[in-house]
Formats: C-alpha cells, sequence, structure tokens
C-alpha cells in the first residue's frame, strides 16, 4: 500500500510538471503579444492628433487666390503626398509656383522676377451702363496726411479701387516704393535708366506706347530680359484723354498696343497708365473689363519738358521730401534730370528705410 501510495504522487508530481513546462512558454508568448498590442496603440495614439492637426490647421505658405471649382475638387480627391523640400523639386515645378509681391521683399535687392512673358488677368466684369463718363485729369494734390501720404490717392482709391485702379498702396506701416516710368518717346535716356536699375538691383514698371515699341523693339526687349514689368501706355497717347473717345475706340487704343507687343515680343501686359492721367469712372470700368489694372501715381513732376528740365539738386530734394510709405513714383524717362539723380535717389531713399518694388 505505501509503495502504490509513493507510486501514484510521483506520477502526479510527474503530470504536474509537464503541465508547468507546457504553460510557462505559453503563458511568456501571450504575454510578449499583449506587451505588443499595447505599444503598438500608444504609438497610433500619439500620432492621431498630429494628423488632425494637419488637416485642420492652414498650410503657412498655401496660395490664397481662389482656385476653379473642377481645380479643388481634384485636389481633395487625391490622396496626401509627403511634404517635399523644396530644393529637392524638379525645376519645371518650382518656376510653376504663383508669384507674389512678398516674392521680392528684399531690402538688399530683388530677385529677377518671372516676367518673360507677362502676366494675363482674369478679372470680374463690370457693367458699363450708367456709369460717369465724365473725364477728370489726375493730379495727387498737396495735401498730405500724418504719413506724407497724398490725402487725395486715398480718396481715390477708396473709390476707385473697386476698379482695379491704384493711387498709393494703402500699407502706412510698410516703407515700399514703387518705381514706374512712362515711355512716350525715346529720348536717349532710357538705356542709362536702365543700367543705373541694373546697378541698384531695382525693378521698374516701364509704360510704353505703341510707336515706342516699333521704334525701340532692342530697349523692350532689355526691359523684359531684366525682369521690368512692361505696361500699356495707349497707341496713340491721346492727348485729350482716353475719356474724349467712344467705347470702341478706347478698347482700340488699349487692345491695339496689347496685341502689337503680344506679337512681336511674346509679353501679354497687364498694367496700364492713362495718358495725360486723365480718366472717367467708365473708362476705368473698361480697363478692367480688357483684364487690366489702371496704375495711377502718388508722386510726380514737371519732369517731361525736355526743353526745360528742372535742377537736378533741387528735383532730387523735392523727390526726396515727398517719400511716404507704399508711394507709386511716377518719372518720365525722357528727363535728363530723371537720368542723373535715379541713382542717388535710389540710395537716398534705401539708407531712410524704404525698399523698392515692383508693382504687379
Amino acid at each position: 500500500m505505501h509503495k502504490k501510495r509513493n507510486l501514484r504522487r510521483r506520477r502526479q508530481r510527474e503530470r504536474y510538471l509537464r503541465t508547468l513546462i507546457y504553460a510557462i512558454p505559453l503563458v511568456l508568448v501571450i504575454l510578449a503579444a499583449t506587451g505588443i498590442a499595447a505599444v503598438a496603440t500608444k504609438s497610433s495614439r500619439s500620432k492621431t492628433p498630429e494628423k488632425e492637426s494637419a488637416k485642420t490647421l492652414p498650410l503657412k505658405d498655401a496660395v490664397t487666390e481662389p482656385k476653379d471649382n473642377e481645380q479643388t475638387e481634384t485636389e481633395q480627391n487625391e490622396p496626401e503626398k509627403p511634404a517635399q523640400d523644396p530644393a529637392d523639386a524638379p525645376e519645371s515645378e518650382q518656376t510653376d509656383q504663383p508669384f507674389t509681391l512678398a516674392d521680392l521683399d528684399n531690402p538688399e535687392g530683388f530677385n529677377k522676377r518671372p516676367a518673360e512673358n507677362g502676366f494675363v488677368l482674369q478679372n470680374q466684369q463690370i457693367d458699363l451702363n450708367g456709369l460717369d463718363t465724365a473725364c477728370l485729369d489726375w493730379g495727387q494734390g498737396g495735401d498730405l496726411d500724418e504719413w506724407n501720404r497724398p490725402a487725395g490717392c486715398l480718396q481715390y482709391q477708396e473709390k476707385y479701387g473697386k476698379y482695379n485702379a491704384y493711387f498709393i498702396s494703402d500699407e502706412p506701416e510698410k516703407k515700399v516704393i514703387y518705381l514706374t516710368l512712362d515711355e512716350g518717346y525715346e529720348y536717349g535716356c532710357s538705356q542709362r535708366i536702365l543700367d543705373t536699375l541694373k546697378e541698384k538691383n531695382v525693378h521698374a514698371v516701364f509704360f510704353i506706347t505703341k510707336s515706342y515699341a516699333e521704334q525701340n523693339p532692342d530697349l523692350v526687349k532689355r526691359m523684359i530680359a531684366e525682369g521690368h514689368e512692361v505696361g500699356n501706355h495707349s497707341v496713340t497717347h491721346p492727348a485729350d484723354g482716353l475719356p474724349s473717345q467712344d467705347i470702341e475706340k478706347q478698347t482700340s487704343e488699349v487692345t491695339g498696343n496689347h496685341d502689337y507687343v503680344k506679337k512681336n515680343f511674346n509679353y501679354d501686359m497687364h498694367l496700364f497708365r492713362y495718358p495725360a492721367g486723365k480718366f472717367s469712372e467708365q473708362s476705368v470700368a473698361l480697363l478692367n473689363n480688357l483684364n487690366y489694372k489702371s496704375v495711377f501715381w502718388s508722386f510726380a513732376y514737371l519732369d517731361y519738358d525736355v526743353e526745360n528740365q528742372p535742377d537736378p539738386a533741387e528735383s532730387l530734394q523735392k523727390i526726396m521730401s515727398k517719400l511716404h510709405p507704399g508711394a507709386i513714383y511716377l518719372l518720365h524717362a525722357e528727363s535728363e534730370t530723371n537720368t542723373q539723380i535715379l541713382g542717388d535717389f535710389i540710395d537716398q531713399a534705401r539708407a531712410q528705410g524704404y525698399e523698392f518694388k515692383v508693382f504687379e
């Protein structure tokens, strides 16, 4: 009896040991699997807020210009792509990025802008019926605000800005100058002006007539090649102003010059300067409908009479005394005085903290 009892106990211990031998590895496997699952769950939870915030927060460098519905829907249906360093992007993708004035915000000088073929606007069309046809003769006036800005510019900007007309850039906190030069005809100064602008690394808008483009193709090509904006100054520069003509004639004054420059220089103009500064409410609306911006000025002076040029020192002092934020300077490129003082004007304006940007 005693021997049988011992034998039974020994067999029980052997079964118990065998059970432990098989159970322990199984328990270890279960514990390991549970730990891996817990780590994976914790990792996924920590990443989820980042993904959600990336979807809800606006992109810092996102383009703010409206896109058509078809393009927007296509982009929404596309899978998310990993972020790419701009330096690693193909050259074609880099050159297709939208261009804004912010791209030139560099007080040390501005990079060459992608203006080789100009810009094409798609303005919202305006009904011309009932708009005032009275001819207005623009001049910035002498009343100034606390930032030295002509008060008339601000009033007209508020009144006509809805027609894509610009008299001043209303940003008093930004010391910016937009340099524009009118080219009704060539008087031997443009080449030296271009040399100065290139030396100072400044870009400007040159408003040209059709006859100027016909007679000075090399200068127009140089303006475009060196990153300046070429603007439309009409076909014939009518002395009585565009509003003295009917709608059809006004349209031909704009499109005739536009089409010539497009055909001969492969360049789309989108900025217009009114001959003699004469315009009407209807005419600025018409220019808007022709997909143009009308660019006036917040500073100009009597510099266009080539037979009676003002003193260079006095002119420089006058130009400097009128500095103001968001200034649109009009200088005539046939002026010998302007040609002489342009470099000093740029240097002295920069010394006072101003930046030169090209109006687009």
